[in-house]
């Protein structure tokens, strides 16, 4: 019996060294001892032989995959008079302008059922569709067949990844967490210095680099002398709750958020003790006005750190950004967009937070093979003269909507729990109306 303890004990020292010494330590002094890198080597090669094997099985579906598109439905790109134009011309009676053709509801009956089967908004809500099956639970709509050795791989991943890549990434967030919530609070009880805001700068980058070493983070930044400055603010599409990982990996960022309790209350509250973050009570998210006055307050000094804000106030999957929220551009101030685009390979980052909670999502984040990601710092922008917020806003996401790879959508991402709205519907009419009267 004390033989078994002794090799308990001695598997358990084991375990704490490695996660110490070879993978906190390093990732707290920003050091890498290249074992991620020659991980994410090794999985591209197996998903590579993997895809060559599903492809050897099936050679006739692989024909099919490569016909289909990105949509379900052929669509074309033509405008509403052009369409309904186009009706008009294959309608018996000919009808002139400021007349009213019953196939003209045609083309509202069409675009219905496309808007049901499948509409460009809906899409942004749920995980995209890959090529090739990444050996995970998720996979494309097309594939029906795994050989026998696929199956083994995809028997010895699932080991790997639930037996021993959880276990640790589970130990390296806890030990991030904790080493957030201690640092902090003792930071805070500092009086305000240079010295304590370098502390708490200090404490916050190491915490994040913990955590996104316990995701298996392979992220790549570029252009990083265009990295937010102080006073300013720091623009970014959003894919993941660890978006704030990602980010504040590279550098340390002012928090803005609504207050919450549990867990997520014990962080805010011990972070606000050594940094200036932004949260704000429930009944002053709704004040617009007081939202604005505490943002134009931190940026006007320009002592402390830069504000990180995701306009489209939720979660859109990998493939798009959506509108952006005017608030964050009538402060003033610059903005510096930062484009973030994950690769969809090594798993699945979209929180669809309709169907996951947050513990479920972070287990399903550590169960996957990597999270690996490229960032992007874009040149700052400033409002020009004469240009409202909206455009503004507008003018920053298609930047970063270009610079990602990602689809310019200006549809609200609200959408994802509400209704659309009346106006654009009124919208729709108004348009049809003024091509019937002429």
């Amino acid at each position: 019996m004390e033989d078994a303890w002794d090799i308990a004990w001695l598997l358990i020292q084991l375990w704490i060294s490695v996660v110490v010494f070879l993978i906190m330590l390093p990732a707290m002094c920003g050091a890498s001892l290249g074992v991620t890198e020659m991980y994410i080597k090794v999985l591209v090669k197996t998903l590579e032989w993997a895809t060559l094997r599903i492809q050897r099985g099936q050679r006739d579906q692989l024909r099919v995959q490569a016909q289909f598109s990105n949509g379900i439905i052929q669509k074309e790109d033509g405008s509403m008079e052009e369409e309904i134009g186009e009706l008009r011309r294959c309608w018996p009676r000919s009808v002139a302008g400021g007349e009213f053709a019953l196939c003209d509801a045609f083309y509202f009956c069409r675009k219905g059922i496309e808007s049901i089967v499948e509409d460009e908004v809906t899409q942004r809500f749920t995980s995209e569709e890959l090529a090739s099956w990444n050996l995970l639970t998720r996979t494309n709509n097309n594939f029906h067949y795994i050989s026998v050795r696929v199956t083994i791989i995809w028997g010895l991943g699932l080991i790997v990844r639930y037996c021993v890549l959880a276990p640790l990434r589970i130990t390296l967030a806890l030990i991030g967490l904790s080493w957030l919530v201690i640092g902090t609070t003792l930071v805070g009880l500092l009086p305000r210095s240079s010295g304590k805001n370098w502390l708490s700068d200090l404490i916050h980058l190491t915490c994040y680099r913990i955590c996104a070493r316990g995701l298996s983070a392979t992220v790549r930044y570029h252009n990083r002398e265009n990295r937010p400055k102080k006073g300013g603010i720091c623009v970014a599409n959003h894919t993941s709750p660890i978006d704030v990982v990602i980010l504040a990996n590279d550098g340390c960022y002012a928090m803005v958020g609504q207050v919450h309790g549990g867990l997520m209350g014990v962080l805010q509250r011990s972070m606000l003790k050594s940094c200036p973050h932004i949260w704000f009570e429930r009944s002053e998210m709704k004040d617009r006005h007081a939202v604005a006055n505490r943002l134009k307050a931190h940026i006007a000094d320009k002592t402390k750190l830069p504000i990180m804000i995701f306009p489209e106030g939720t979660c859109i999957n990998n493939t798009s950004v959506m509108m952006f929220k005017k608030g964050s551009f009538e402060i003033g101030g610059t903005i510096h967009p930062v484009a973030i685009k994950y690769d969809p390979q090594f798993g699945d980052a979209f929180w669809n937070s309709g169907k996951h909670n947050m513990v479920s999502y972070l287990l399903r984040m550590m169960t996957s093979w990597a999270i690996v990601c490229n960032v992007w710092y874009l040149p700052p922008m400033t409002r020009q003269e004469g240009e409202d917020a909206v455009h503004f806003a507008n003018r920053v996401k298609s930047t970063i909507a270009r610079q990602g790879g990602l689809v310019d959508l200006s549809w609200d991402g609200g959408l994802k729990r509400e209704k659309v709205k009346e106006t654009l519907k009124e919208e729709q009419q108004k348009m049809y109306s003024s091509m019937v009267v002429g």
